[in-house]
């Protein structure tokens, strides 16, 4: 497909980026350590970490995995640590290394936990002691040889450390009883680490730098290799989109990113903990993002000037008493990826802040970042943008023919962010690649005119009514306009006289809300084969960590 985007890019964004003079991410990420080693790199609960004290800590981690346990360039080590200070520490330090990170959702299940780790060949983890117990379930069942135990704190003065224990542990009794074999405290590795010498490690940009798991919404999760030269390409990618929006602000200023979704998503690895690490900034870490009112209190204490987020989270915000209060004068740009950012958040959003929510749209096999809307733009747009720099794209029907302009297909992409395959699963990576190294996203979409992509449907969710398909994205958006709901997912069931048709599962905003209000609304702003046959409220949905909502869950919570 011709790249007819590339007229329309906003000023100053390259056509092309050049991954190959960067070296690897180590360098990439030292090099910023040195330049800004005065700068804070990240802010959270615990307090601050300077990049000249992470240069130093991963150092010291690097060696104690180095020289204490042995660890060998090409080695799989997992961290599963929420947005804490200890991430970005390990992160480095693995990579520093020559270690394949392996990063893991905290969260996890036992069984989950296990699968992971096996399927990674993964002997060796960092995990916070809130989730040790999980790690203690799964020693034998994943063939874990060696633990690291984070704590809450771990980089704080010893008061603070002890009152985080005392609350953590007898206040909040969020600590479950543990017991792991031959286990360290990471203050002590640091310790130790600090004593040893780090030979060198000499890491090619074709070497694997993450295994990062993709969500198994399709079966049994699977590793995307990432290199180092597609982090970087990515980087690149998003810098020189960004880059104008961030070019006002004086040199001596931090760049400072709210950094609300976990680090060890794709989305957050990438477009906060890495690029601005890459840029010099700073990452404001939120702990816990589902306890909105502590959230806003802590943004209406701070200064920032880039958010990203996912649909419900920013919906969350909007909702929540103080959001009102917030200084949002230094914000530069408002990012949400993920998932689908509904318009009427998106409006919501646009009249509280007076900057639009910019959409993007990525996925773990590319590192993630795969279009963008311009930053420049003044209201809610429809798409998810234009393709980034050096991103080539290809729609495609179900037998892998180039659709033409302006219909619909199943989006294939190539660039030099798109991984290199799955981990151990060749036939698997076979299936997801076309001919010519075209990744096939199983997303839906069309392009109009102007290079803007429009992202319809993933293929496996559309719904099929009497021949028509329906979009559970546009029920959603129209669900999301009704003043008296709160949030929304649509799945189709099983109908004897249509095929399928469509479920909403509805969480209230006003509890006075009937059936009869949503079918009203719907009918106003739906054909009638797209509006919902069935509608069930519920408390809550089932959510990722990042806040994606599971339709596969829903699915699960079908009333018999």
């Amino acid at each position: 497909m011709e790249k007819i985007w590339l007229k329309n890019y906003p000023a100053g964004i390259p056509a092309e980026i050049d991954p190959d003079n960067l070296g690897c991410l180590v360098d990439v990420l030292l090099k910023s350590c040195r330049e800004h080693s005065q700068r804070t790199a990240f802010q959270g609960e615990e307090g601050y970490l300077s990049y000249a004290e992470l240069e130093a800590k991963s150092l010291a981690f690097a060696s104690f995995l180095q020289q204490e346990w042995g660890l060998r360039k090409g080695a799989r080590f997992g961290i599963m640590l929420p947005n804490i200070l200890a991430y970005p520490v390990a992160l480095l330090g693995a990579l520093r290394a020559g270690l394949i990170v392996v990063n893991i959702n905290p969260l996890y299940t036992a069984r989950e936990l296990s699968y992971q780790l096996k399927d990674a060949e993964c002997h060796h983890l960092l995990v916070m002691d809130m989730f040790a117990h999980t790690v203690s379930e799964s020693w034998t069942e994943a063939g874990l040889k060696k633990v690291m135990v984070a704590h809450l704190g771990d980089f704080s003065p010893r008061l603070k450390q002890i009152v985080f224990k005392i609350m953590l542990n007898y206040v909040l009794r969020k600590i479950k009883p543990w017991s792991l074999p031959d286990c360290i405290d990471l203050n002590e590795a640091l310790k130790i680490g600090q004593a040893q010498t780090l030979d060198p490690v000499a890491i090619d940009k074709y070497d694997i730098a993450f295994l990062q798991y993709t969500g198994g919404t399709t079966g049994l999760s699977k590793g995307a290799e990432l290199t180092h030269r597609n982090i970087i390409a990515n980087l690149l990618q998003a810098r020189a989109w960004l880059q104008p929006s961030l070019s006002s602000l004086e040199d001596s200023q931090s760049f400072i990113m709210v950094t609300a979704l976990p680090m060890y998503h794709i989305f957050s690895l990438l477009a906060n903990c890495l690029l601005f690490q890459y840029l010099g900034g700073k990452n404001l870490l939120i702990l816990n993002p589902r306890d909105m009112k502590r959230f806003v209190r802590i943004l209406k204490k701070e200064t920032f000037h880039a958010i990203t987020g996912v649909n419900t989270l920013f919906n969350g915000l909007l909702n929540t008493p103080g959001f009102d209060q917030i200084d949002f004068s230094h914000l530069r740009f408002a990012l949400g990826g993920g998932t689908a950012v509904q318009e009427a958040v998106a409006e919501r959003w646009m009249a509280k802040t007076k900057l639009p929510l910019i959409a993007a749209y990525g996925l773990t096999e590319a590192s993630p970042a795969v279009c963008i809307n311009p930053l420049n733009i003044h209201e809610y747009s429809h798409s998810v943008g234009f393709p980034l720099p050096s991103t080539e794209i290809s729609i495609r029907n179900e037998q892998g023919e180039e659709v033409p302009l302006g219909e619909e297909g199943e989006l294939c992409l190539r660039g030099p962010q798109v991984m290199r395959g799955y981990w151990h699963q060749e036939e698997e990576t076979q299936h997801v690649f076309w001919p010519e190294g075209w990744l096939r996203t199983g997303d839906i979409v069309k392009m109009d005119e102007q290079g803007y992509v429009y992202l319809l449907e993933r293929s496996k969710d559309i719904i099929l009514v009497s021949g028509f398909n329906v979009y559970p994205n546009e029920v959603e958006e129209i669900l999301a306009m009704h003043p008296g709901i709160l949030e929304s997912g649509v799945i189709g069931v099983p109908s004897a006289s249509t095929g399928e048709q469509i479920k909403a599962f509805v969480v209230k905003k006003d509890p006075h809300l009937t059936v009869e209000n949503i079918l009203e609304h719907c009918h106003k702003n739906l054909t009638g084969y797209k509006v919902p046959k069935q509608i069930e409220f519920c408390a809550s949905l089932p959510k990722t960590p990042v806040g994606k909502i599971l339709r596969k869950d829903l699915r699960g919570m079908l009333t018999k």
